[in-house]
């Protein structure tokens, strides 16, 4: 009997010792997993002093473990009661929880934000002593989501609010107490034409201006946004026709003075105004009217914006080596000459004339390094350099005053074996005036110092004239050309 109980006493011992053992290798593997951990893991005692965490969290919230051990979680957060309850309610019902986007002020200065799980500890009589979790750095996260949130509710290009945003502060503003209100559309004009000569980059450079001009007149607490490609909309809370008058005149008053400071692309905006006096109406109708009346502006101002517009473009070009005026009086002197010889009746011979002094009209819209680079230009240079001729095109279409001339504009590069552009037009096919046109333009440009060619003498301009009759020009125009010459 003795020998069994002191058997039973060494069984015992040995099996304590294993479960120490166990024990101790289980809590050693523990500390490892922690140890190696990328998130940083925290214990805290129910007074909310740190009892242990990794050096992930060290690392995490810029703390060594002298400076954080015993030291309060208060320390690290901004707001800490914002944390308060979430730990009250897993202390109350014993179920885990997490909580999000908390703002941590970390030991080394960094502004952080951190997701905290949370989870109550217990000791071996099942008696809550504290808390522990995960803290994870969502910083990053954080800043892709604010990212999102913004884009889903701005412009990109202007930083306006969107349409999203603009239909929903309607559907608020329309149940609101904000009355009067008044909705001001504004439409910049020839924004199309802009693109389709200078390019989108020309057309941004306008959107972002007008932004600006717009944002200039109204009040922080107005509500400004861009719903289409060349459509901004201002709701205006407790603000009368009156005012929302004196804003449209503010308005046009900063167009003016936008213009007297860029001359080369002015702008125009066709406005609309309507205002809702009390909720017996819907703030959509409101919207619908002012967008009426934006639009019965544009019509009004019709032509009249896009003249200014090209009047701007045609300045422009004039200020070019290309286009300078001793040029465009040769041509246009020597155009008339021809066709006064073949006897053009005079709409035609107006048109020519004309066609002499704006045919380079989509030059506007050539990029500077490749209408004055020096030396020939590669295959893709030419292919930007030959769309001169339809945003010539576009432009003069446009214009009342052009538009007689536009088809001109487009062919004025064709050849007569076929090989011109952008119609690959031959023969009696091309019309007259750019056959004329296209025999005078080449010679004043042999004749004249180019960046990419000397100035020949007129005799070696004759002759590439005549080699060149029957392909590239109308070998009947080429001998009248010279009789004139």
């Amino acid at each position: 009997a003795l020998l069994r109980v002191v058997a039973e006493i060494i069984s015992n011992a040995i099996s304590r010792q294993r479960a120490e053992k166990a024990l101790e290798e289980s809590e050693k593997k523990y500390r490892e997993i922690l140890a190696t951990m990328e998130e940083g893991y925290y214990e805290i005692d129910l007074a909310g002093n740190f009892t242990f965490f990794n050096d992930s969290m060290c690392k995490l919230v810029g703390y060594s473990p002298d400076q954080l051990m015993g030291k309060n979680y208060r320390i690290l957060y901004n707001d800490s009661r914002r944390l308060f309850e979430p730990y009250n309610q897993v202390y109350r019902t014993g179920i885990s929880d997490k909580a999000a986007n908390i703002p941590i002020k970390t030991g080394d200065g960094r502004d952080i934000f951190a997701e905290v799980s949370i989870t109550l500890r217990y000791d071996d009589q099942e008696k809550p002593i504290g808390f522990c979790g995960i803290v994870r750095d969502i910083t990053e996260r954080k800043i892709y989501e604010e990212k999102l949130k913004y884009l889903s509710l701005h412009d990109q290009l202007t930083g306006l609010y969107n349409r999203t945003y603009f239909d929903d502060e309607i559907g608020r503003l329309d149940n609101s107490r904000s009355h009067p209100i008044t909705i001001i559309v504004c439409d910049l004009d020839g924004l199309k034409l802009i693109n389709d000569t200078l390019g989108h980059d020309s057309g941004d450079h306008l959107l972002v201006a007008c932004c600006n001009v717009l944002k200039q007149c109204l009040r922080a607490s107005d509500i400004l946004a861009r719903v289409g490609g060349d459509e901004f909309v201002a709701i205006l809370p407790q603000t009368d026709r009156k005012s929302g008058q004196a804003v449209v005149s503010r308005i046009m008053k900063q167009v003016d003075k936008y213009n007297e400071e860029n001359s080369f692309l002015p702008i125009s905006i066709s406005t609309g105004i309507a205002t809702l006096e009390n909720s017996a109406f819907s703030l959509w109708e409101t919207y619908k009217e002012a967008d009426d009346l934006m639009y019965r502006d544009k019509l009004q101002k019709g032509a009249g914006a896009k003249s200014q517009i090209i009047k701007s473009l045609v300045a422009a070009l004039g200020e070019r080596d290309f286009s300078s005026e001793s040029h465009l009086k040769r041509l246009n002197a020597l155009c008339r000459k021809v066709g006064e010889k073949i006897k053009l009746p005079p709409k035609q011979l107006s048109n020519l004339t004309l066609l002499a002094r704006v045919h380079d009209l989509g030059q506007v819209g050539i990029p500077d390094q490749i209408l004055f680079k020096e030396g020939p230009l590669n295959e893709e240079e030419w292919k930007i350099m030959r769309t001169h001729t339809e945003k010539g095109h576009r432009i003069a279409s446009a214009s009342t005053d052009l538009y007689g001339i536009a088809d001109l504009i487009l062919h004025h590069h064709e050849r007569w074996d076929g090989t011109g552009y952008p119609s690959g037009l031959e023969g009696d096919s091309i019309p007259l005036e750019c056959r004329i046109l296209a025999i005078i333009d080449a010679y004043d440009a042999m004749i004249s110092p180019r960046p990419y060619s000397r100035a020949l003498k007129k005799e070696e301009a004759i002759e590439e004239l005549r080699r060149n009759s029957g392909k590239q020009f109308d070998p009947y125009l080429v001998g009248v050309f010279l009789s004139v010459i």
